[in-house]
């Protein structure tokens, strides 16, 4: 495989071989949300056991060689609705369906307004925190929060959509306040010693699904126009934050129980918008299935920007081709030059709580697996 330049190493997220962030839960910290729920143990004592679990689950991320690490997502439920409820006016709600995936279906559980979308206090800074301080100083804390195009999309859901208009007759405000709250929050991170942000995206993998764009049309919705919005809402919530705070984002397309979201469609039909976002670093992008389509949107990529080629799946334990792998490396170099590539797997381990069918032995071979397809290119 040839390289346009000499390989460089990278001192700042992300990394030539990385994660998206969340692990699979483990056995013992599924008990204690058990027994919480049983009423068995306290709230403090669930925390003891998500405290010792962290920290254990650092320290294999240290000793896998990942220079950026997470606390795996292990207080949370869901990648993103956790972090919803806690906002103010956002409150936990129960539907009669929940999110569809290929042959499964999530738990029925949304995010729905009470009152005005804003940032008082959140329990994820106090969760950074935490993770700041057994991570040490010889690698990244990273926090991962789902975009705020993300809380958008979800509050303009069918199920929500009457109560979401009752409190935000006027769009503008909603989109204004969803800004506002969200960058609160960043920079609260960054008070808290954050350095590095990764925003979390399944908007634009259903905007560029071929299935859920016709639904979006056929229902009245210009797509673009709504693809535009997400983007300059996410560009407004990423403008001006302080110079040494890292911003990147992931691009998911369905990441429950090993499955997947939609019939597939490749960027191509939201590249230059979603690409168009200023102020992210790096772009990590789903590419483990053909369901995304070939590396030719890669051509709209700033020069100051990174893409993370998830070539590897999260979602099962057997290890891809490494001849594959190599050979579509070579094929992504066509677009984008070596040096701006970085690998990862397409998405986490467990975007809730639930986890993907592999199990914990074949998540740690993969991240290994990736390791060392990484360290042979960029010597």
């Amino acid at each position: 495989m040839s390289t346009h330049t000499e390989p460089k190493k990278r001192n700042v997220t992300p990394f030539r071989y990385d994660i998206v962030g969340s692990f699979l839960r483990p056995g013992a910290l599924k008990e204690a949300r058990i027994k919480f729920k049983n009423g068995e143990i306290t709230a403090a004592q669930l925390k003891e056991a998500e405290n010792a679990e962290i920290v254990k689950l650092v320290q294999k991320q240290k000793e896998a060689g990942l220079q950026a690490v997470t606390d795996g997502e292990f207080r949370r439920s869901w990648w993103h609705l956790d972090f919803f409820w806690g906002f103010d006016g956002v409150e936990q709600t129960f539907i009669e369906q929940g999110y569809r995936f290929n042959g499964a279906e999530s738990r029925p559980e949304t995010a729905r307004l009470t009152g005005k979308i804003s940032f008082s206090s959140h329990p994820f800074v106090s969760h950074y925190t935490f993770l700041k301080s057994v991570a040490g100083e010889d690698v990244v804390a990273r926090q991962s929060i789902p975009a705020a195009a993300q809380l958008l999309f979800e509050l303009d859901r069918a199920e929500n959509k009457e109560s979401t208009q009752a409190v935000y007759p006027n769009r503008k405000e909603l989109v204004s306040d969803i800004a506002k709250a969200y960058r609160a929050v960043i920079l609260a991170f960054y008070e808290a010693g954050c350095r590095s942000i990764q925003i979390d995206d399944c908007t634009w993998g259903a905007l560029c699904d071929e299935q859920f764009s016709a639904f979006m049309q056929q229902a009245g919705v210009n797509v673009a126009e709504y693809a535009n919005e997400f983007a300059r809402l996410n560009e407004e919530v990423a403008a001006g934050l302080p110079d040494d705070l890292v911003v990147t984002t992931h691009v998911c397309r369905g990441n429950y129980v090993s499955t997947y979201a939609g019939v597939g469609g490749g960027y191509e039909p939201i590249v230059e918008t979603l690409l168009s976002i200023d102020n992210y670093s790096g772009y990590y992008l789903e590419f483990d299935t053909e369901r995304a389509g070939d590396f030719k949107p890669l051509r709209f990529l700033k020069d100051n920007q990174q893409v993370v080629l998830g070539l590897f799946s999260s979602k099962f334990g057997e290890l891809e081709s490494r001849e594959n792998i190599l050979k579509r490396i070579g094929e992504a170099q066509q677009y984008v030059d070596l040096n701006r590539i970085c690998l990862s797997p397409q998405c986490g381990f467990a975007s809730t709580k639930e986890g993907n069918h592999l199990t914990e032995e074949q998540q740690w071979r993969k991240l290994a697996f990736i390791k060392e397809i990484a360290e042979e290119i960029w010597k």
